[in-house]
Formats: C-alpha cells, sequence, structure tokens
C-alpha cells in the first residue's frame, strides 16, 4: 500500500502506527438488517438456522459483522433482509436521523445503501429523495431501492450543485472523494490520491454542501461525509459553508472517534471544526470516515 501518500497523516492520526497496520488488513464483512422486510429476532433465527456466524455491532442495533465470504450470494441478501453495507458507512443516516413524515434529500445517493437506510429510519414514511449525477449509477441505485423495499424514495439524477430549487427537512451530502478510506477493501485506491487530487475535488464537494444547505429549510439539518482522511476534503470543505450553517457536536455511544482539525499545513479552518468527528480504521476496526453535522442558520431579524 502507498505508505509515503499517507505518511502526510502522521502528525494528526493518533496511534499513527496501528492505524498503518490496521491498513494492511481485510475489512471485516458487514451487513445492516433492513427492518423494512424483517426483524431483528426473525433475521438472526434465519442467520442461525442457516449455521452463518454473526457478531452484533456495539453502537448500532441493526449492524451485522457476518462470517461469510460472499454475503452477496446469501438469500437474505436477495431477499432483501439484509443490505451489505460497510460498517461506518451505516454512520452518516444515524447522525442525520430522519423522521417518519420529513422530506430528506441524498443528494450524492449511489448506490442507495444510505438512501435505502434513511427509508427504514422513516418506516417508509415522508419522502426520501435520492439523486446521483451519473446515469450509470442510477440502475443499482434504482435496484437496491427495489430490492429493500424502500418504496418512499423518488430517484432523480441531477448535477447536485444545480439541484432544483425545492425545500427539504434534511440533507445529506456523501460526497464523491479520493477514498481513502476504503483502501482496506479497495488497496488500488490509494495510488491515485494526490494533494492535487483533493485540491480538485474540493472545489466540488463545497458546491455539492453548499447547495444542499441552501435546500434545506432554515434550523435544518445537513451531514457532510466522506470516506477519505485528506483534511482539504473534509475540514477544508465545511469551514466554506459556515456563512451558511454552524458546526454541531454529536456523540455515537460505543464508536471511537478522534475531533475534526482546527488547522492543517498553515490553513487555519477554525475553532468550530473540532465538532466534526474523524473515524479512522484502528478506533473501530472499519474502513476511515469523516462526518460533520450542520445546521442552516436562522434568517437574521430584521
Amino acid at each position: 500500500m502507498g505508505h509515503e501518500h499517507l505518511e502526510r497523516y502522521r502528525d494528526i492520526i493518533p496511534d499513527f502506527d496501528a492505524f498503518l497496520d490496521f491498513m494492511s488488513r481485510t475489512l471485516p464483512v458487514t451487513a445492516r438488517i433492513n427492518t423494512l422486510k424483517t426483524s431483528v429476532p426473525e433475521l438472526l433465527s434465519r442467520l442461525d438456522r442457516a449455521g452463518i456466524g454473526y457478531e452484533r455491532m456495539r453502537w448500532y442495533p441493526l449492524g451485522l459483522r457476518l462470517d461469510a465470504e460472499k454475503p452477496g450470494r446469501l438469500m437474505e441478501f436477495h431477499m432483501g433482509l439484509i443490505h451489505v453495507q460497510e460498517e461506518i458507512s451505516m454512520l452518516p443516516p444515524v447522525v442525520l436521523d430522519p423522521q417518519p413524515g420529513e422530506r430528506i434529500l441524498d443528494l450524492c445517493a449511489a448506490p442507495g445503501g444510505k438512501a435505502a437506510q434513511m427509508s427504514m429510519q422513516m418506516s417508509n414514511r415522508g419522502v426520501v429523495v435520492a439523486n446521483d449525477s451519473s446515469s450509470a449509477r442510477i440502475v443499482p441505485l434504482r435496484a437496491n431501492l427495489e430490492r429493500l423495499g424502500a418504496v418512499n424514495t423518488i430517484v432523480t439524477s441531477y448535477d447536485g450543485r444545480r439541484f432544483p430549487e425545492y425545500t427539504f427537512d434534511r440533507a445529506l451530502v456523501d460526497a464523491p472523494c479520493s477514498s481513502e478510506g476504503t483502501a482496506r477493501r479497495y488497496p488500488e485506491v490509494i495510488s491515485r490520491c494526490s494533494v492535487k487530487r483533493s485540491m480538485d475535488l474540493q472545489s466540488l464537494q463545497v458546491s455539492l454542501l453548499r447547495r444542499a444547505i441552501q435546500l434545506t429549510k432554515p434550523g435544518g439539518v445537513v451531514v457532510y461525509s466522506t470516506c477519505t482522511f485528506a483534511p482539504e476534503e473534509n475540514e477544508g470543505v465545511v469551514s466554506r459553508v459556515l456563512d451558511l450553517a454552524d458546526v454541531e457536536s454529536f456523540t455515537v455511544h460505543g464508536l471511537r472517534s478522534s475531533p475534526g482539525l482546527t488547522s492543517w499545513n498553515g490553513t487555519d479552518y477554525g475553532e468550530e471544526l473540532v465538532k466534526c468527528r474523524r473515524y479512522y480504521p484502528h478506533e473501530n476496526d472499519t474502513g476511515g470516515f469523516f462526518v460533520a453535522k450542520l445546521r442552516r442558520r436562522l434568517p437574521a431579524c430584521e
């Protein structure tokens, strides 16, 4: 793996040698129980009868670590009873916390795991607009939503930077990124990472996040997430929308994390950014992630 590129994070990642060790390890196989089609006891009973080993996640009652090499071949997957999803990628919908009856925007939704998770959290009541600008990714997005029974979803394919005017209660921006945090599953991603690539992505990420905030009602929540460690794509993005929204603290019990950075390589992001959370592979034996919870500011009183 390209440790040379990751060395630039030595001063910001705690226990950096343990981080490098975990980046070389195989990622656990994980899945989310889909309560739109089954219950936790029913699903666990099916796994027991099939002789499939599992371990419940400490922080998320619907998350499982499976003793299965190819979970996508299980009948439970094809029936939509489970969705194969990396453990830490189940986090952004948990932080967003969509409620039944609300209008939710998932601005970069493909392949649909998080959009379906939000439909499940809403018991299929209200609406989730699952948008992705890539027409090629719309096919798997639709297939996953259908398989998982997420019937309160609308699929759109706008450029998220120019998503049409509408008002949502909450929005998720799981932005396109350099994907360093997926290297345990796809080691080749590191060879494509560079500071220049992160800076190129930053412009797109800022535009997507600004549009999501503009489309969210005043006082509404927007969650911004990436699967990369690059501060340019994380705190560097959030710091550029603070004229529209405030960063809020959040805690997920049972999941270890590190605070957001307030500065990086001479760039000051602001003290507020410490409220963001960074999730490193060696903290929970997962992939890497960054999550920020933002609340759109209320209009100033005249």
